[in-house]
């Protein structure tokens, strides 16, 4: 039903709360993300019925996942470019660091 949703926004909701940057925000949105694409990758990868069978029935493929599977239109759109967004704030962060740690 909506527990992928719920779940999500609760664990970006307790970031937000707990560390109040939009950094720590942007790196948990990423991180979130990222997570549920390996497990995809298992799913997909992994010949084990069972462990196909538990990921697919309680792990989305992606945040992209969530967001058209709950919206349609022009709030699909809205949310796909804030999440294409994010995604290049956090290639930024990233970046960033990655020079900072060359020097």
């Amino acid at each position: 039903m909506y527990i992928d949703l719920i779940v999500i926004v609760v664990l970006l909701l307790i970031v937000v709360f707990c560390f109040r940057r939009f950094s720590s925000f942007v790196y948990s949105f990423a991180i979130i993300d990222i997570f549920l694409r390996i497990l995809n990758f298992i799913r997909y990868n992994l010949p084990i019925k069972d462990i196909q069978n538990l990921l697919s029935k309680y792990f989305p493929g992606s945040i992209e996942v969530v967001i058209r599977g709950y919206s349609s239109g022009i709030i699909e759109t809205i949310l796909m470019w804030a999440y294409t967004i994010l995604y290049a704030i956090f290639l930024s962060y990233v970046v960033k660091t990655f020079i900072r740690k060359k020097k």
